[in-house]
């Protein structure tokens, strides 16, 4: 079974629809005993980072997570996966669950093509930096989907993917069991769902 957790924040339903058509068992909770019974966790997102920390912290949610991670495959999608850093940088500076050694900072202050707009809303190629069986599934350029105005910066060493967007845009990170994705493999059709059997698979 995938716990997903539900602490308020991301459209947890089409995610678990995306795991139920591989016919996977997904449950949406908050339940710190039923995350424990799952053989993977998936933190997902959309929204502010700080407001985020806030209401996993106020569910209790944060040293259950940390437990988890270090026991069993772990997934964190847009917010999500920026919630796996040291720190961000998203109106102030907060700190995050501290996974991925690096920072969350404001794509606007980075591109070097200032025509590009932010956030960062659609389809972008995958390209693929090292092997990692995250990627048995899909090959190098495939296309999936964005939709973000921060992005994870100074984890060359964590980082598995990037996209193009005048600069390189961290894509997947990874930290022992503890994976992320930038993008939204539950809204990056076929290829998403590629992504989510093999992390199934883990």
């Amino acid at each position: 079974m995938i716990a997903i957790i539900d602490y308020g924040v991301g459209n947890l339903f089409s995610l678990r629809s995306s795991l139920q058509t591989l016919g996977l068992e997904a449950r949406v909770t908050a339940d710190p005993a039923l995350i424990r019974q799952a053989d993977r966790v998936i933190l997902p997102g959309v929204g502010a980072f700080g407001d985020a920390m806030d209401r996993l912290a106020a569910a209790g949610l944060v040293p259950v997570i940390r437990e988890q991670a270090a026991e069993k495959p772990l997934l964190g999608i847009c917010l999500g996966m920026q919630l796996l850093f040291e720190k961000s940088y998203e109106y102030g500076e907060h700190e995050g669950l501290g996974f991925v050694p690096g920072q969350v900072c404001p794509l606007a202050d980075d591109l070097t093509d200032r025509s590009l707009k932010v956030p960062q809303i659609g389809w972008n190629a995958l390209h693929l930096l090292k092997d990692d069986p995250l990627f048995r599934y899909i090959r190098e350029g495939e296309y999936v989907y964005y939709v973000h105005s921060f992005y994870g910066k100074n984890c060359a060493d964590s980082t598995l993917a990037v996209s193009d967007y005048s600069i390189p845009v961290t894509g997947v990170v990874r930290a022992g069991r503890v994976y992320g994705t930038q993008f939204h493999p539950e809204k990056s059709g076929d290829t998403g769902l590629r992504i989510l059997k093999a992390f199934a698979e883990l």
